[in-house]
């Protein structure tokens, strides 16, 4: 679903991804960690092509970025640090003003509001929703129009503990529907729970992977750390 061959991004004289590989199968829910300046937000910008890539292969649901930038935006559903919802209008609202723009009909409204628990505050202006609400309401207008893949840049940023297990609900129920996810994070423990992948992403690359079947078995600490340092790199 996501192919990444030798990705390098430089911002003047600063390279922030070095000859960066990555992949991702269809239905895998992959979290990127590492720490601040690592170029994780940089590289979800690219895979969302809001970022042009200084050189290498970047090809998302078979297409080709930049090259084929409009064909890639049709198939991601996109959830950054701004959750572009509108806090004047309601939960339902906001839905249907980006379901005009997708082409997307009513019934989606309604089984997407049931999806992220936001029904029986559909009529209530999104200014007086929490923080977890309005990120639930922002992973619900990347989730209307059906994508095949979604991308997360810190979306428990700001959560307190309820509010990001009822995120961590959302997103399960997601990943059940076999949507591609990959999503940043700085919980290490968080990320394990939700995703079938890690990878660490640390000076330009990626140094190291674990599978959903090492969780158990990997003290995750340790791994990361190890990662930092550049131990057992991934090939």
């Amino acid at each position: 679903m996501i192919i990444v061959k030798k990705l390098v991004k430089r911002f003047g004289p600063i390279t922030v991804l070095r000859d960066l590989d990555f992949e991702v199968s269809p239905g895998e829910f992959v979290a990127l960690l590492g720490p601040n300046g690592a170029g994780k937000t940089t590289f979800l910008r690219i895979l969302a092509s809001l970022t042009k890539p200084t050189s290498g292969l970047v090809q998302v649901a078979s297409f080709r970025l930049p090259e084929q930038a409009v064909s890639v935006r049709a198939q991601l559903g996109v959830v950054s640090h701004l959750p572009l919802i509108y806090g004047d209008l309601n939960a339902e609202e906001n839905l249907s003003f980006y379901a005009r723009l997708y082409g997307v009909k009513q019934p989606r409204i309604r089984e997407v509001l049931d999806l992220i628990g936001l029904t029986d505050r559909k009529g209530d202006l999104v200014r007086t929703f929490s923080r977890g609400m309005q990120q639930r309401l922002a992973i619900g207008r990347a989730i209307l129009h059906s994508p095949r893949i979604l991308l997360l840049d810190e979306p428990h940023t700001g959560l307190d503990q309820e509010a990001g297990e009822i995120l961590d609900e959302v997103l399960r129920e997601i990943a059940l529907q076999g949507r591609t996810v990959v999503m940043t994070s700085h919980d290490l423990v968080r990320a394990a729970e939700l995703a079938t992948r890690l990878d660490i992403l640390s000076r330009g690359r990626i140094r190291a992977s674990a599978s959903e079947g090492e969780f158990g078995s990997t003290d995750l600490v340790d791994f990361y750390r190890a990662a930092l340092q550049g131990k057992g790199e991934a090939a």
